[in-house]
């Protein structure tokens, strides 16, 4: 990396915590099994996992605490829906972070949802602050897919911009901005590889 390479991150960087750009990030990891029908069967055992968001926070090294919510606000242990909601608490904190569940898609060879950043489900709250350290526009994709005997999992971020100017941001524009660029930018590359480890069954629960 050059010189100017590296003036253009610092600036790229910089706009990124003062809220006036995004970043895309990809995280993925993969399996490869003896033939296709048991990377078939392994498949599905991965989409179980993919689906059962509640026990992400039992995963070797998975520090964050993952809760599922109905779109009425209850906890529930069901597949995750559209209009369902995630509250993720970092750890050694006990700041909410919501997000809301916009896609869900599956089929013989691929599964995933996406989220959004949201506020919290409208029975907890009557505010309209957007309870998570990224902006709205941002969103994860949870993936995983079989391609003949290899399997491979994904955590796909797009327009990842820190959630720290105007209304949206309420009272927590100086949180979010200590929480994305302190400890989630620490966290985020061990958060997700742990995550699609063990979806691919590289790892399983502690």
């Amino acid at each position: 990396m050059g010189l100017k390479d590296i003036v253009n991150k610092i600036k790229q960087e910089v706009k990124v915590v003062q809220g006036e750009e995004t970043k895309d990030k990809v995280f993925t990891n993969e399996n490869v099994f003896p033939d296709e029908a048991t990377a078939e069967k392994e498949f599905e055992r991965a989409k179980q996992k993919l689906f059962d968001v509640n026990n992400w926070s039992n995963i070797e090294g998975l520090t964050s605490t993952f809760e599922l919510y109905d779109e009425r606000g209850h906890k529930t242990t069901a597949i995750p829906r559209v209009g369902y909601y995630i509250n993720i608490i970092l750890p050694a904190s006990q700041i909410e972070n919501w997000v809301q569940i916009s896609e869900v898609n599956t089929d013989k060879e691929v599964a995933e949802f996406v989220v959004h950043p949201s506020e919290k489900p409208r029975q907890l709250t009557e505010e309209e602050v957007v309870e998570h350290f990224f902006i709205k526009e941002a969103s994860s994709t949870f993936r995983v897919s079989r391609h003949g005997a290899r399997l491979v999992a994904y955590e796909i971020g797009k327009n990842e911009g820190i959630n720290n100017q105007g209304e949206e941001a309420g009272d927590r524009a100086v949180l979010n901005t200590l929480i994305s660029e302190g400890g989630w930018a620490g966290l985020q590359d061990l958060q997700w590889d742990n995550l699609t480890r063990y979806l691919v069954h590289l790892t399983e629960l502690k």
